[in-house]
């Protein structure tokens, strides 16, 4: 029978440790919040257009080595990661010190958009000089077309409304992820080079330029529109 009360207080003890499951659950809860990051994800995933950038980074791409291209790929992510990043905590700032109206940036990259559609459209950039010096990285991969105004302004008006711990955690973390999503599209999709060979991949480079060319033709109307809207 003495025996009995050291029994019960070891029985204690597992009711008093179930509570942290449900305390790490809460933690977790306070420090991340999916309706932010779901929202901040799709509307990043819509402009930014994974799928869309395919033709268009295989047209950029074409001629060069495998391991060229996979380090291109990367590189472009890292460039648009790097500007978003920029742009969201230091957006306002930039703009407002450099007097650019979001409308002026949505018309300049469209017509760095519409000068890259021209060229491969009529078929420029085949030429070996623009294979060998240019990289496409950089301009247009990683600005305009990842890291374009649309993604920008999306970015500065996310962080801005996230007033909390969480909702910063959950806007970065979106943003974190949708170039992840960019990088591995584009990683693999060189497979389809290896599977369309040369004659696809000038197909794939005149639809992209056509592509390309509405995406910056349609930029440029949204800039005029709000142009005119706020006059």
């Amino acid at each position: 029978m003495r025996r009995a009360r050291p029994f019960r207080r070891a029985d204690a003890c597992p009711r008093q440790g179930r509570r942290l499951p449900l305390d790490t659950r809460k933690a977790i809860t306070l420090m991340f919040d999916l309706a932010v990051f779901g929202s901040l994800f799709l509307t990043l995933f819509v402009i930014m257009d994974p799928p869309g950038i395919t033709p268009i980074f295989l047209a950029l791409t074409a001629g060069r080595p495998g391991k060229v291209q996979k380090r291109m790929a990367f590189q472009a992510v890292c460039v648009a990661g790097g500007v978003i990043t920029v742009f969201g905590l230091l957006g306002h700032q930039i703009l407002n010190y450099l007097h650019v109206s979001v409308p002026a940036l949505m018309i300049a990259g469209g017509l760095l958009l519409l000068l890259i559609a021209l060229d491969l459209l009529t078929g420029k950039t085949d030429e070996p000089k623009q294979t060998k010096d240019v990289n496409v990285a950089l301009v247009p991969l990683g600005m305009p077309l990842l890291a374009g105004p649309g993604a920008i302004v999306s970015v500065i008006l996310a962080v801005q409304k996230a007033h909390t711990v969480t909702a910063q955690v959950s806007v970065w973390t979106a943003i974190l992820a949708i170039h992840v999503v960019l990088w591995l599209v584009m990683r693999y999709s060189l497979v389809i080079i290896r599977i369309i060979k040369d004659g696809g991949v000038v197909l794939v480079t005149r639809l992209a330029g056509m592509m390309l060319s509405a995406i910056a033709v349609q930029q440029i109307i949204n800039g005029v529109t709000q142009v005119v809207q706020g006059s």
